[in-house]
């Protein structure tokens, strides 16, 4: 049985699980699976064998490796497995049985494609997230969630055909779609890898491409919106750590996006809104190192991915136990809160404190890293922009989630606290959030026990630490000048906050409609769509009936001659038909020729 279960994808029991749940009824039934599931997965991964290809199959001459584990992608997979089981615990109040099978498999493909072996398998799960996670979006109901739905569908899936397309260059001009062989795209010049780099641009949220979140994750249910923050950008920071390190561009990429969402983050008045501009955000640090590409810098976006799916979950959870209490996530009608729901204050502002990389939280020794690496390169530019992206967290995250909502003025609403299963989800977060941060000599846990999983460890290096040529050292957080450094930081930081609210320069909570660069297409791009259609209306039936009429008469034509009572079929084998056959003969022969 060891053996078994050593050997199956802990992916894939989590989708076959996930889409069983869609048919149980039973609320009890139901959910005991969802809880349990995620914890067997974890005891898979941890029994599976390192570095061996543990689940192959050969279809149609492609060999598809559905199971490989190495220190890249345990720890990304380990973080998604223990965001599904907080997820399923968060989701026990409700009644939902498409909600809660899809979420479950929507985390499963994401756990299956981070352990996929070949870029097949990865396209084949890569295409299960998108559909499966489309359903946490319309179980809102709404009619701006069904609209930004089919929009995130739209995207989701363009992203996939991206994949195929570039998979299918790589196949041609290699024979192979297994990663190992291929290893890491070294420039846009190898086939496929611009197809596959937009793809995984796509699913990252990249500058300009960024809009589908901001769109849908707000409009997503309760429980939707955590579990949607916690895979689809995660899964693209583990592609892009597999296959394109060191890629330059990328650092600068992943710069811009640690500043561009901090102006939208102030001023947007939804508050699930900000948490997803500060998603994006977060997802520049990652991207950035990944760029850096040595393996300090891979630490740095591993153990930052990591602490993120967690925090960012617990953000989520109490920015969403809010929603469920008062029914708005509204900064404008929220405050005073603290009154009645005390436990969801304190919860989220250790995801607050996390997610600004306090001391002794898990944004400290995550973040850190990245910023070392950056240092340590010499990109002067780029230190800059992430230290400014590092303020600007606090400012948005920081200080105001919580501040808007449980603190600043009194809204006068007084609620029932989070439902038990919400505040015991946010519980273990914080829990993890912290135990991960505390100094070495505290027995039992640790940043050592994070850094240990880490990819570019001496013992067991993946291979993508590798190709930098930098050597592997050990990293230590807790020195005097990172301790000053980020508290003088956070410092300045609370001291400008303070101030612009004390001389009313800070943006006031107000509803309203931020502009993004989705303004061009959903307003622009919807009116000239709208106009062709109106044009279409008036000109279309005079040209369907022009091309209907001369369609037809070709036909005729094309009838007379070769139909069965047709000229050519009149009289038997004439030399006429002969002719027409050799004709007709030399022009496929020549076709098959130019086809070589």
């Amino acid at each position: 049985m060891t053996s078994l279960l050593s050997q199956i994808n802990p992916g894939l029991l989590l989708i076959v699980v996930g889409f069983i749940g869609c048919l149980v009824p039973v609320q009890r039934v139901r959910q005991a699976m969802m809880v349990a599931t995620p914890v067997i997965g974890v005891i898979m991964l941890a029994l599976a064998d390192r570095g061996t290809s543990l689940a192959v199959a050969n279809v149609m001459g492609i060999d598809l490796i559905l199971y490989k584990v190495d220190s890249l992608n345990f720890i990304f997979g380990l973080a998604f497995l223990i965001a599904s089981f907080l997820n399923a615990i968060y989701a026990l109040h409700t009644d939902d049985r498409l909600q809660d099978g899809m979420a479950l498999a929507y985390a499963g493909a994401a756990v299956a494609a981070t352990f996929a072996g070949d870029l097949m398998t990865l396209f084949i799960f890569w295409e299960i997230t998108a559909v499966s996670s489309v359903f946490l979006i319309l179980r809102a109901g709404t009619k701006a969630a069904y609209q930004a739905s089919m929009r995130y569908l739209g995207i989701q899936v363009l992203s996939g055909v991206l994949l195929l397309d570039g998979l299918a260059y790589v196949y041609k001009a290699n024979g192979t779609l297994t990663l190992d062989t291929l290893g890491s795209f070294t420039s846009f010049d190898d086939p496929g890898a611009k197809f596959i780099f937009a793809a995984f641009a796509i699913k990252a949220a990249f500058p300009f491409l960024h809009n589908w979140l901001q769109d849908a994750y707000p409009k997503a249910t309760v429980v939707g919106a955590v579990v949607l923050s916690a895979f689809t950008t995660k899964l693209a920071v583990y592609a892009f750590a597999r296959m394109f390190p060191g890629f330059e561009i990328l650092i600068w990429i992943g710069a811009f996006m640690t500043v561009f969402p901090v102006f939208f983050a102030v001023i947007e008045n939804d508050l699930r809104k900000v948490l997803s501009y500060s998603l994006n955000n977060q997802l520049g640090f990652m991207i950035c190192a990944i760029g850096i590409g040595t393996p300090l810098a891979i630490n740095g976006a591993a153990a930052h991915a990591f602490a993120h799916i967690i925090y960012k979950g617990l953000l989520f959870m109490s920015v969403g136990a809010v929603l469920y209490r008062v029914g708005t996530a509204k900064a404008s009608e929220l405050g005073g809160l603290y009154k009645s729901m005390p436990w969801t204050t304190l919860f989220c502002i250790i995801g607050a404190v996390s997610i600004s990389a306090f001391p002794l939280f898990s944004g400290f020794v995550a973040k850190s890293m990245t910023m070392s690496a950056v240092a340590t390169e010499g990109y002067v530019i780029v230190w800059a922009m992430l230290l400014f992206a590092s303020a600007g967290v606090l400012e948005h995250s920081g200080i105001k989630i919580p501040y808007f909502t449980f603190f600043g003025h009194d809204s006068g609403k007084r609620v029932k606290e989070a439902p038990f299963n919400m505040l015991l989800a946010m519980g273990i977060a914080s829990f993890i959030c912290i135990a991960i941060a505390l100094p070495a000599f505290v027995p039992g846990f640790g940043y050592n026990w994070l850094y240990d999983m880490l990819p570019c460890t001496a013992t067991a290096p993946a291979d993508v630490c590798l190709a930098s040529g930098k050597e592997i050292k050990v990293y230590e957080p807790y020195t005097f000048d990172h301790i000053l450094t980020q508290m003088q930081l956070l410092m300045l930081a609370v001291l400008a906050f303070m101030l612009l609210k004390r001389f009313g320069l800070y943006p006031p909570e107000r509803p309203g409609t931020i502009l993004d660069t989705d303004w061009l297409y959903r307003k622009p791009g919807y009116g000239l769509a709208k106009w062709c259609g109106t044009v279409w209306g008036k000109v279309g039936p005079t040209m369907t009936g022009v091309a209907g009429g001369i369609s037809g008469k070709a036909f005729d034509r094309l009838e007379g001659v070769f139909s069965p009572q047709g000229r050519l079929a009149r009289g038997g084998l004439t030399s006429s038909m002969a002719m027409w056959s050799a004709v007709l003969l030399g022009v496929v022969m020549l076709v098959v020729l130019i086809a070589r």
